[in-house]
């Protein structure tokens, strides 16, 4: 029988350590490496006893007292083990040892007894015998290091040890030498005994060990062998127990690190007439396993809280970032890795989803590689069952066309787990370690086990994922992709989404243009988060654009859309803000359904928030709203905000206005009003831009936590001037367009505008000819220079002008047919005295 090479290595060291032992130190020392390395219950070592008719017990390991008693002495023609290995010069293994049935004295049930004859050059002098459980035969290399450490000895051996005979010859007490001072003696416990007057009258071999040679210690008092061991500085308290045992009359138990040889004893003090034994057993390995067993019961309880810690990581990891996180806070430390990735099947590619401890360079080498190459990953992913390397080598033996990743990755050893989730194999998630790692049975067990839990968590956050990240592009596409560029303001706006939480906002804001130069600037918030939501502001986002365009004034078109509200939904609430800005006027009217009031930032102004409370939110709300109106001088800033930049769990609204008035102060005071049309931006959507983000910066830092969705929009407002605008009365009968045409014609020549001269002529007779033809007076005209020319008609009628598609042979009825086709966009709209008619022609 052969050993493997692991097993041959420690035999060699073994038997190296032992060489120079002899007696029963050698026997001692071979039995009690026989039996660890077979681990075994316990041992024995039989030598030839006089005149060859038995074999005497000489050293004993791990049995109690009462079975070594009973093997004290085997009959050499006996049936037992070690009596057969004797005679046959073989090993020799008997299971299932019981009294009475002829094969020697009983051992445990369910044991057995593998017995090592010991061969000199001479003769068999004995045999070295290992009780193992079960009752099976022992392993082929379990064999052969029994034999190894027994034919190791046996040459060592002399057929009457020297300190067997000094001691039975040497002690010159009746104790040592009777029949029970010789069991005494082979016993594997030490053991000696102390007069009346503490003086040592016998120690067998183990008690050398602990007091010294017999020579030097037997007719001398414990306290001078105390002394001279230094006992009594190491443990102060191990004379006043021997005392306390003999005057109790009580045996006395204790365990002690003998200061001599660093190992621990379980002592027994028995006190008998005139005298006191004591008994010392070596439970220096037994505390090891106790330990051991304790180390291993604390870490086994580390790691089922490790599994529970995340067990509860895992339900909360929502994103593939968390999930990623949670396995690689909870399952590295215990196992002492120091990287992971999870990799993704994705066709027939392999997807990187998340790293940890991984170089980068690494990770973008091997995202991307094809499932049909020869690798670990692919191997897991065709078997579905995890794959184990335990060194940089054995990836090289296993994997040649990868010899290069191991140091590319800067790893050397792995554990390729199985992502299952449902039976379908989703990917591999990937333990690494730093140096060479051989994960026992347990371990591999538990990390196959907690592969389970990581597939579940990563396939819910990689649908979470997909499903945030498709909401997300939702919500953003429902939201203005760029704010226009208008004369009369300057606008910049921010969305900060919030980050917690699993699903979307409802916040939305825009940018109208309105006829007359005029803008509407809008903000709202869709109560709650979700898809359902984002779609629900989308829908008013659409909803206000319509009804912008029909020219609402803000209480009207709040009124209009808290129908909407009330349509889509007993439960659905929205707040919003509707504002619009006339630049010929530099006024700003504004209605507010349930939404926190605008900042106003006049120059050389402090911050104001206008308005008063505002109506109850849409889908609660009852008509009419209240409408305010501020005047907004040029390089005014009006601020429009959603609750989730200035309220929080840690933040009351009132406190967050506060901190938002604080911020733009000092931000606009920066930015300066320096940004006036017709001069283009020149800084001033970059200073606005700037302000947004200091803006956020202030009161939204970026490592702060957020449950709810901001909103932000910024315009700084400019004023149409003066010259910019022209106006006059006309008459109310057929020379009204006459006097019109002579109006524009002269205008258009101040500023400079005379090639639009033939259009807008046109355009304006019409105008004007619709309003004498079906209204009434007064009748106005108004051209304002803008981003284009706008020409107005006013008149004091409710009656809108529609377009009539006449017939071939019909004299009338192309007016606004023609106002269609000549102007870039016309319209009509309300007025507090009728209505007006209006067109818009690009400047050239």
């Amino acid at each position: 029988m052969g050993m493997d090479d692991a097993i041959a290595a420690r035999i060699r060291m073994i038997t190296e350590a032992g060489d120079g032992l002899s007696g029963p130190d050698l026997l001692g020392f071979a039995l009690d490496h026989a039996v660890t390395e077979t681990g075994g219950l316990g041992g024995m070592v039989h030598l030839r006893g006089p005149g060859a008719r038995s074999l005497l017990l000489t050293a004993v390991h791990g049995l109690i007292r009462p079975v070594a008693r009973d093997w004290a002495e085997v009959e050499s023609a006996g049936a037992s083990a070690p009596a057969r290995a004797m005679a046959q010069g073989t090993p020799v293994w008997a299971p299932a040892l019981g009294a009475g049935d002829g094969t020697g004295p009983a051992l445990p049930a369910g044991s057995g007894l593998l017995a090592v004859p010991l061969i000199t050059p001479e003769r068999v002098t004995g045999t070295l015998s290992v009780l193992m459980v079960p009752a099976e035969r022992p392993a082929p290399e379990r064999w052969a290091a029994v034999e190894a450490l027994a034919a190791w000895a046996a040459p060592r051996l002399r057929e009457d040890p020297p300190d067997r005979k000094r001691d039975r010859d040497g002690t010159g007490t009746l104790l040592a030498d009777d029949q029970v001072g010789q069991a005494l003696w082979h016993m594997s416990d030490a053991f000696f005994a102390v007069d009346g007057d503490w003086r040592i009258t016998f120690v067998n071999g183990e008690a050398e060990r602990l007091l010294g040679a017999a020579r030097t210690t037997l007719g001398r008092t414990l306290w001078d062998a105390f002394a001279r061991l230094s006992v009594d500085e190491a443990e102060p308290d191990l004379r006043s127990r021997y005392r306390r045992a003999a005057e109790s009359g009580t045996p006395v138990g204790f365990e002690v690190r003998w200061p001599t040889n660093q190992r621990w004893y379980s002592m027994r003090l028995v006190p008998v007439p005139n005298g006191l034994t004591v008994y010392a057993a070596d439970i220096t390995a037994s505390r090891a396993r106790e330990a051991e067993r304790a180390a291993a019961e604390q870490a086994a309880a580390e790691r089922t809280a490790r599994i529970g810690e995340l067990t509860d990581a895992l339900a909360q990891a929502l994103t593939m970032r968390d999930v990623v996180n949670a396995i690689a806070d909870r399952v590295l430390p215990p196992f002492g890795a120091s990287g992971m990735v999870v990799q993704l099947i994705e066709g027939s590619v392999i997807r990187i989803a998340g790293a940890v401890g991984y170089p980068q360079p690494f990770l973008e080498s091997i995202d991307g590689a094809s499932i049909h190459d020869v690798s670990p990953v692919s191997e897991v992913y065709q078997t579905g069952a995890p794959a184990f390397v335990e060194s940089a080598e054995e990836y090289t033996a296993r994997y040649p066309g990868m010899a290069g990743r191991p140091a590319a990755a800067q790893k050397q050893a792995w554990a390729f787990l199985p992502l299952i989730v449902s039976g379908r194999n989703i990917g591999c998630s990937v333990v690494a370690f730093a140096e060479p790692r051989r994960l026992d049975a347990e371990e591999r067990a538990l990390l196959t086990a907690l592969s389970g839990l990581m597939g579940q968590a990563i396939e819910r956050a990689r649908l979470y994922d997909v499903e945030h990240t498709r909401a997300k592009e939702l919500q953003r596409g429902l939201l203005p992709r760029a704010l226009p560029s208008l004369s009369s303001v300057t606008t910049a706006a921010r969305y900060l989404p919030a980050s917690e939480g699993i699903d979307v906002g409802g916040d939305w804001y825009d940018v109208i243009p309105l006829s007359g130069a005029r803008v509407a600037l809008v903000i709202g918030d869709v109560m709650g988060h979700g898809l359902s939501e984002a779609a629900t502001m989308g829908r008013l986002r659409t909803a206000v654009n319509t009804l912008a365009e029909l020219e609402f004034p803000p209480a009207e078109l709040l009124t209009r859309l808290n129908d909407v509200v009330s349509e889509l939904g007993d439960n659905l609430y929205a707040t919003c803000l509707y504002a619009v800005y006339d630049p010929v006027g530099a006024s700003c009217v504004f209605s507010s359904a349930g939404h926190p009031p605008p900042a106003v930032v006049r120059p050389g102004h402090p911050v104001r928030f206008a308005g008063g409370v505002p109506d109850p939110p849409l889908g609660a709300a009852r008509p009419p709203f209240e409408t305010t109106e501020v005047t907004l001088e040029e390089g005014s800033l009006l601020v429009l905000y959603t609750d989730g930049l200035v309220e929080s769990a840690a933040r009351d609204i009132d406190r967050g206005m506060r901190h938002l008035a604080s911020a733009l102060s000092s931000a606009a005071r920066a930015s300066g009003p320096g940004d006036t049309w017709p001069d283009g931006d020149q800084g001033g959507h970059a200073s606005l831009e700037r302000l947004c983000d200091e803006v956020l910066a202030e009161l939204l830092p970026e490592k702060q936590l957020t449950a709810d969705d901001a909103a932000l929009l910024i315009a700084r407002t400019h004023a149409l001037a003066p010259d910019h605008i022209a106006a006059w009365p006309l008459s109310e009968g057929p020379i009204a367009a006459g006097e019109a045409r002579d109006h524009v014609r002269d205008q258009l020549t101040r500023w400079e505008l005379a090639p639009l001269t033939p259009t807008a002529e046109l355009l304006v007779s019409e105008l004007v000819a619709n309003a004498i033809r079906h209204g009434r007076g007064p009748v106005e005209l108004r051209l304002l220079r803008g981003e284009g020319l706008i020409c107005e008609v006013t008149d004091g009628s409710l009656t809108t002008p529609r377009i009539r598609h006449a017939s071939e042979t019909d004299e009338g009825g192309r007016g606004l047919q023609l106002v269609s086709a000549l102007s870039q966009r016309w319209g009509t709209r309300y007025t507090p005295t009728g209505k007006c008619i209006w067109t818009e022609q690009p400047l050239p």
